[in-house]
């Protein structure tokens, strides 16, 4: 199993940023792209961006580019590491909680919350305007 552990969510004003962090532990040898989602009140699941575990390529949803970017530390790919949701220039619509989730199967769609294996408990970010 992996386990996922968010952090790092809270209040900020628009136009400010924040760093969410998403430590991952266990088998952390299993996982392969590790993503992170966003579910506000009323509105369905959404993909903010993903990044692959040993290549550590990162991708962001055309919603938030240019001002998310994800990015992981240098752990070894078998060791507990963290994976970071940069998200600068945040808009009130950017309020939900933050989940973050890992695949550890052979690459799928990233942005298809259904190929993930665990989850965290999620993180709340609250933009006000």
């Amino acid at each position: 199993q992996v386990q996922l552990v968010e952090s790092g969510g809270g209040l900020v004003q628009t136009g400010g940023s924040l760093r969410l962090s998403c430590a991952a532990s266990g088998r952390t040898y299993q996982i392969t792209t590790l993503a992170w989602f966003r579910l506000a009140p009323g509105k369905e699941r959404e993909f903010v961006g993903s990044i692959t575990w040993r290549t550590r390529t990162a991708d962001v949803a055309n919603s938030v580019k240019g001002r998310f970017t994800i990015s992981r530390d240098n752990a070894r790919d078998n060791a507990e590491s963290t994976v970071y949701l940069h998200m600068s220039g945040l808009k009130p619509e950017d309020t939900a909680v933050y989940y973050c989730a890992v695949d550890v199967h052979a690459p799928r769609i990233p942005s298809d919350d259904k190929f993930y294996d665990y989850w965290g408990q999620g993180t709340q970010v609250t933009v006000s305007s």
